[in-house]
């Protein structure tokens, strides 16, 4: 049943959509004027922003609906072979520009948090916001204990009610579309859905964006190519967050980092092997790489390093998801189209019964016009919407557990058409790719193993004596335990087949002393008795 908060939420949402004139980019379809007109007679409502342009009023649409439809706004930012430059522009906005609330409300929700005056432990704390972003802000200030620069993070109030309500319609609008097309069941929407919501409560809980920093850092320590910054754990709680103040150039300033000398091809190089080096080495990447997240260090401008911020968002692969997909994309960069639609079949994302044939050339009519080409020449708008035509065609069910490498990927691929275009994606992943697997098959694979293991069978050889002599002893009760079974089993089908013997044999006198009554011979009361005995000697038996 429909809530009255849904329906309130909806309504909303609606109603801000049409102030902002957003029914314009209805598609010019048959039933695209009918429709504008329903709603502005349903709603009365008029374009009440015509002086800004259309990416303006996405934004502040987008701005408006809270952190669930600025994320969205965010993803899109990325994608200037997708949008016009005025929309990307102003969504670009959303990244760290959100409006912030008040100052003063960050400083009683940080001393909340903490249990006492922020001078206790800072020194400096601006309650102007050196950034804002759609879950929190971020305000600098002096950790006294080090005289160390610091940025303490905290949540913006009272969105968790917003979030909830927002998901609940985006559930709401997957039961819809599996009503009206039962195709749309392959590609699992609840299950989409669940996961971005997922992901997103996630991002209200600091204590978790903290762990995942510290995870990160660890992986990256002493790297030349990504630096994360250090977090100050004793000042972490669930709305708040400290951590080390970085300076950077931001990824999208193009302008700055050309300006300073940034190499920006093997900037563009760096990020591909910073992602493959995340989703392979460490299975931990960090899934939320917007141009906001994102900076340059000042230092060795020829040998970039990147920064990395708000780790609330990072994805996991198992051993068997990563294998998958180490395959598929050696099996693509290899132009092996047949592999990859045997990894597609054994994986189980396709069913066994698929013409092999058509669904090799379907891959193959998507993905060849790709390669040798720079990514300022590729299309993924166009590729993207090829790829989901061959899924619907061959029934390929989308896989929840990737939506955030995908949705990563898509990021990566953004910031490298905007860094580098003439980047070629091929040749820059295939080796280290192809470096990967064979670190996990053959001789050095099993060498790696052994080196992993080694220490703990050395810890284990000298219990081994104890533990062959315990074995045997335990193989020995065992088999003692097993010939008492038998022993009993035996035991006791030998007093089974006794007693129906002797059932037999009462059943039958039974019959014969009722033949010699019903004939008035006098010898049935033997019978009788003989029985009798029988019934007792049955008895008699089952006590033993």
């Amino acid at each position: 049943m429909i809530r009255l908060s849904e329906l309130t939420r909806f309504y909303r949402i609606l109603r801000v959509f049409l102030s902002y004139g957003l029914d314009e980019i209805i598609p010019d379809i048959r039933l695209a004027k009918p429709l504008r007109a329903s709603f502005r007679m349903l709603f009365w409502i008029r374009n009440r922003h015509k002086d800004k342009s259309l990416g303006e009023r996405l934004r502040l649409f987008l701005q408006e609906l809270g952190p669930v439809w600025i994320k969205l706004g965010q993803m899109l930012s990325t994608r200037r072979d997708l949008l016009s430059k005025d929309i990307v522009d102003q969504l670009a906005i959303l990244q760290d520009q959100v409006k912030p609330f008040d100052g003063k409300k960050a400083r009683q929700l940080i001393e909340k948090a903490l249990g006492g005056p922020l001078e206790t432990w800072f020194a400096n704390f601006d309650e102007i916001a050196l950034a804002s972003a759609s879950i929190a802000q971020v305000h600098t200030a002096i950790l006294k204990e080090n005289n160390k620069e610091v940025v303490l993070k905290v949540i913006r109030p009272d969105l968790q009610p917003i979030i909830e309500a927002d998901i609940r319609l985006m559930y709401r609008f997957a039961s819809f579309l599996l009503i009206i097309s039962p195709k749309i069941k392959r590609l699992r929407p609840h299950e989409v859905v669940h996961e971005y919501e997922k992901t997103l409560l996630k991002e209200l809980d600091l204590l978790s964006e903290a762990a995942n920093t510290i995870q990160l850092r660890r992986n990256f320590e002493n790297s030349d190519m990504l630096y994360i910054p250090e977090i100050y754990s004793d000042y972490c709680r669930q709305n708040v967050m400290v951590s080390e103040r970085i300076y950077g150039i931001p990824i999208s300033d193009i302008r700055t980092l050309r300006a300073r000398g940034v190499n920006l091809q093997l900037l563009a190089e760096r990020g591909l092997q910073v992602f493959f080096t995340q989703v392979f080495r460490d299975s931990f990447f960090h899934a939320d790489m917007h141009p906001g997240n994102i900076f340059v260090s000042y230092k060795n401008p020829r040998q970039p390093q990147y920064i990395a911020i708000d780790c609330g968002i990072v994805g996991t692969l198992n051993r068997e998801d990563k294998h998958y997909l180490a395959e598929n994309f050696l099996a693509f960069f290899n132009r092996d189209y047949r592999r990859v639609a045997e990894l597609h079949v054994d994986s189980g994302w396709v069913k066994g019964d698929v013409d092999m044939d058509a669904f090799e050339a379907a891959i193959r009519r998507v993905c060849e016009p790709m390669f040798n080409k720079p990514l300022a020449q590729i299309s993924y708008g166009n590729v993207l919407v090829n790829l989901f035509s061959t899924a619907r065609q061959f029934s390929i069910e989308v896989q929840p557990q990737l939506v955030l490498l995908e949705k990563t990927l898509i990021y990566i691929e953004g910031l490298g058409r905007q860094l580098y275009p003439q980047l070629n994606l091929w040749k820059t992943a295939k080796p280290f790719l192809e470096k990967w697997m064979l670190e996990q098959v053959g001789a050095k694979a099993m060498l790696k193993k052994v080196r992993e293991k080694a220490p703990h069978w050395m810890d284990t050889l000298p219990e081994l004596p104890d533990m062959i002599y315990n074995s045997l002893l335990q193989q020995s009760n065992l088999q003692k335990s097993i010939n008492l079974l038998n022993t009993s089993l035996q035991q006791q089908r030998k007093q089974q087949s006794q007693v129906l013997y002797l059932l037999g044999i009462g059943g039958v006198m039974l019959l014969i002393a009722t033949l010699l009554y019903i004939n008035h011979i006098k010898l049935w009361p033997w019978i009788i008795g003989g029985s009798g005995l029988v019934v007792w000697c049955i008895s008699w038996k089952k006590v033993i």
